[in-house]
């Protein structure tokens, strides 16, 4: 950007006409000198100084518009905007035990459940253009559990690697680990969150350094029939690192096709337990009982746990009347030059 701190200053050009008139008035009434040698020298032609004589006068008309221009002050505005971000670190926690396999209609296409809900995170961590607007920034950590809990991708900001991760994530396969370990998915959750803010610690040097907001997002179709830990075990440890769990549960358990049609044969969802365990820690708890709705409840958690960003702004003010003003210095210094080579006078 770009002002004039004294634009009045301007008003000074006006001089400009009225020196061009007194000059040129003093000059028609300047004495003449009748001299027999001066006319024999007219007759002899004009020389080349007579038709320049009206450049020194032009030259100091410049000067003082470069004068008037640097006591405008003239000025750049150099904005300058600073922000901080207060980042949300999310663990998003995914169920892949063998209930996922359960085939499904959503957008249109046939796919498991676990295809449908890896759709539904890339469109929560990078956006959708729509309800979800992405997660740019925050630390994001990925999670997957059937019998057990595997660490795939550690809290980070490079959201495309773990988007690439997710997309390898597949039903476990192996019967020894279709099972469903919520329990011990949700303490690892936990744990990778400590460690991270303790890591955090350590790369500043504050003691008292702490992450903004700290939550775990699982989602899972079944109920805890795995692992070493209960999910209320998770839910004490994350209450008191003072994070937050947030549950989905994808109602219905797995089922097999009949001649009756299709038949539960799987553990459905404890609602009233993973609600309790989400509601101990500040989170919540939602119940679908359609992929389609799945969308919905990733938004409203995108609205919970949202980035803070603080922006400071200032302007550095850089003065350039410097420039105009040396530029006045030098043509006046140029008139004076021509006048002693154009302008000469008899005395």
């Amino acid at each position: 950007m770009f002002r004039l701190a004294e634009p009045w200053a301007l008003l000074l050009i006006g001089v400009i006409p009225v020196w061009a008139v007194l000059s040129w008035w003093r000059g028609r009434n300047a004495p003449a000198v009748v001299n027999p040698v001066l006319r024999r020298a007219m007759g002899a032609g004009l020389t080349w100084r007579r038709p320049a004589s009206w450049i020194p006068g032009l030259v100091r008309c410049a000067a003082i518009v470069a004068f008037a221009y640097a006591l405008a002050r003239p000025q750049e505005l150099i904005p300058h905007s600073e922000s901080t971000k207060d980042a949300v670190a999310l663990q998003l926690v995914v169920d892949r035990s063998g209930s996922m396999d359960e085939p499904v209609i959503f957008r249109g296409e046939r796919m498991n459940r676990l295809e449908a809900v890896k759709s539904v995170v890339r469109d929560f961590v990078l956006g959708d253009g729509d309800q979800l607007r992405g997660r740019a920034g925050d630390l994001l950590g990925l999670i997957v559990f059937g019998s057990y809990a595997d660490t795939l991708m550690p809290l980070t900001q490079s959201h495309k690697a773990l988007i690439d991760t997710l997309d390898r994530v597949q039903v476990a396969r192996d019967e020894r680990e279709r099972s469903t370990a919520i329990g011990d998915a949700l303490v690892l959750a936990n744990a990778r969150l400590k460690a991270s803010e303790d890591l955090m610690k350590e790369e500043t040097g504050d003691p008292d350094f702490k992450l903004k907001s700290k939550a775990i997002v699982l989602l899972t179709d079944g109920e805890n029939r795995d692992g070493v830990y209960s999910p209320s075990d998770a839910a004490r440890l994350a209450a008191e690192w003072d994070n937050r769990i947030y549950i989905i549960g994808i109602r219905g358990g797995a089922t097999q096709l009949t001649n009756l049609g299709r038949v539960p044969i799987g553990q459905a969802v404890n609602e009233r337990e993973m609600r309790a365990v989400a509601e101990y820690t500040g989170g919540q708890f939602w119940a679908v009982n359609d992929i389609a709705d799945l969308p919905a409840v990733y938004a409203r958690i995108d609205e919970l746990e949202r980035t803070t960003i603080r922006v400071s702004e200032s302007t550095e003010i850089r003065e350039l009347y410097h420039r105009p003003a040396a530029v006045g210095v030098l043509l006046l210094g140029v008139e004076l030059l021509l006048r002693g080579l154009v302008g000469r006078r008899l005395p």
